[in-house]
């Protein structure tokens, strides 16, 4: 893709090891009520999506879960199980980070909330001392600091407009089908990243990364 000058890349399950199951385990272990009826009765629009926005304080989004979920015991333990899904980011991946950077304008685009963001950084600095993702690309978005989420065109166009992109020289790769398809309606050339499939391997297959690395 020789007329590719910028990359937009997503964070959880691309970037980061995401394993969902985690966050149910913890939470099924806590609750008298199943966590996966409360994610899926309305609440995965009218609180998750919320939070991801920034439209309301962890302090809010705890308390309606210990309702929900008819919880008793410390919110430290709520913040742990919603924080289990996240796993490790390989050096591997800092190191590709890194290589495209120099050849790219590249940019971060996450739906994600502010205990996320706390928990992932902590486990950045503790296993690669590095704070956050910043010095990783020209531009980090944050779902919850801009108040807008995937798969919505408003973000990718709020992107778009403050840095100056053309949305045929730009690329973005999520692991999400309904996210692709956002950015896709925007004019960007989006990719899914196959459950499975190393992020190096797509870059390569989509000749964005020198076969060598």
């Amino acid at each position: 893709m020789r007329d590719i000058k910028n990359i937009i890349f997503d964070l959880g399950g691309v970037i980061i090891d995401l394993n969902q199951t985690n966050t149910v385990y913890e939470f099924n272990r806590l609750s008298k009520v199943p966590f996966e009826i409360v994610y899926t009765q309305g609440l995965h629009d009218e609180l998750f999506q919320r939070l991801d926005k920034g439209t309301i304080s962890e302090k809010h989004f705890f308390a309606e879960l210990t309702q929900q979920l008819r919880y008793n015991g410390p919110e430290e333990n709520l913040h742990n199980a919603w924080n289990a899904m996240l796993l490790d980011v390989p050096q591997s991946r800092l190191d590709l980070l890194v290589r495209m950077k120099q050849n790219y304008n590249t940019f971060l685009l996450s739906n994600t909330c502010e205990p996320h963001i706390r928990a992932f950084e902590h486990d950045l600095y503790i296993k690669h001392g590095v704070r956050n993702f910043n010095d990783y690309f020209d531009a980090v978005y944050y779902s919850c600091r801009v108040g807008m989420r995937k798969p919505d065109t408003e973000i990718f166009e709020l992107l778009i407009k403050e840095n100056k992109l053309l949305p045929h020289e730009t690329v973005f790769i999520d692991d999400s089908e309904q996210h692709v398809r956002g950015a896709g309606a925007c004019g960007i050339k989006s990719y899914l990243l196959p459950n499975g499939v190393e992020l190096a391997d797509l870059l390569k297959e989509l000749d964005l990364l020198d076969e060598s690395f």
